[in-house]
């Protein structure tokens, strides 16, 4: 059974998801599903014979609205949420060294990795490093919005991402240059925000960017705090 990540990308928003799967049963965990493409996800989970058994979510999106609740009343599966961004209809809230369990021998260890939003989180698998907005190839998220820090992005980054193994694969939630895996020892060498730069660097130029506001912000942002659906509890 396949235990390489399957990468699905939803060109509005650059989004990438993903579907692990369990090899010793029929389990799978989707992270960071996107609303439009519900039933493209479903069909990959039901053509390969999958379980959906839980949606887990990086952090609470701006760009895109989730279908984490929908996919949680069709399947069954658990809601998993960064417990620091405000997701209180998630069964499952995350902290920092958790471990979601799946199959009979499978663990995703949940990382909690503030900066580009206050609850952002990271999740390791099998040598595979999901990492939301919080390193992305070549890059990283913005800072400035959502409880938002360069300062704490950087410590997260080079004080918890780049010390995993070299090997380490990095799987970002977005891409915007086509590019789709990166390792973490890339990263460290060539990331062109982080690599070779001081935290003041780094700060100074994040604070630069003058990036534009997120169009779906005012509507992704709520629907996400209640998994995509549309009425915020």
């Amino acid at each position: 059974m396949q235990v390489n990540p399957i990468q699905l990308f939803d060109a509005e928003s650059s989004t990438y998801t993903y579907i692990l799967s369990s090899p010793d049963n029929r389990d799978a965990v989707i992270i960071d599903p996107v609303d439009r493409h519900w039933e493209r996800d479903l069909a990959h989970v039901e053509r390969l014979g999958l379980t959906l058994t839980h949606v887990l979510e990086t952090h609470a999106h701006a760009d895109h609205v989730t279908s984490a609740g929908r996919l949680r009343a069709l399947t069954g599966a658990k809601a998993c949420v960064p417990s620091g961004c405000g997701i209180p209809p998630a069964e499952m809230q995350l902290e920092d060294g958790d471990l979601i369990e799946f199959g009979q021998h499978e663990h995703i260890a949940v990382l909690h990795t503030p900066g580009h939003t206050a609850g952002s989180m990271c999740y390791l698998w099998r040598g595979n490093l999901f990492t939301g907005d919080t390193l992305l190839v070549g890059g990283c998220g913005r800072t400035d919005f959502q409880g938002g820090s360069a300062e704490a992005l950087y410590d997260s980054v080079t004080g918890k991402l780049f010390a995993l193994d070299d090997a380490t694969r990095v799987w970002p939630g977005h891409d915007y240059k086509g590019q789709s895996v990166s390792s973490i020892g890339w990263e460290k060498r060539h990331n062109a925000r982080l690599a070779g730069r001081s935290k003041p660097e780094f700060v100074a130029l994040m604070s630069a960017l003058d990036l534009p506001r997120p169009k779906l912000m005012d509507v992704a942002v709520p629907a996400n705090r209640n998994l995509g659906l549309a009425h915020s509890v």
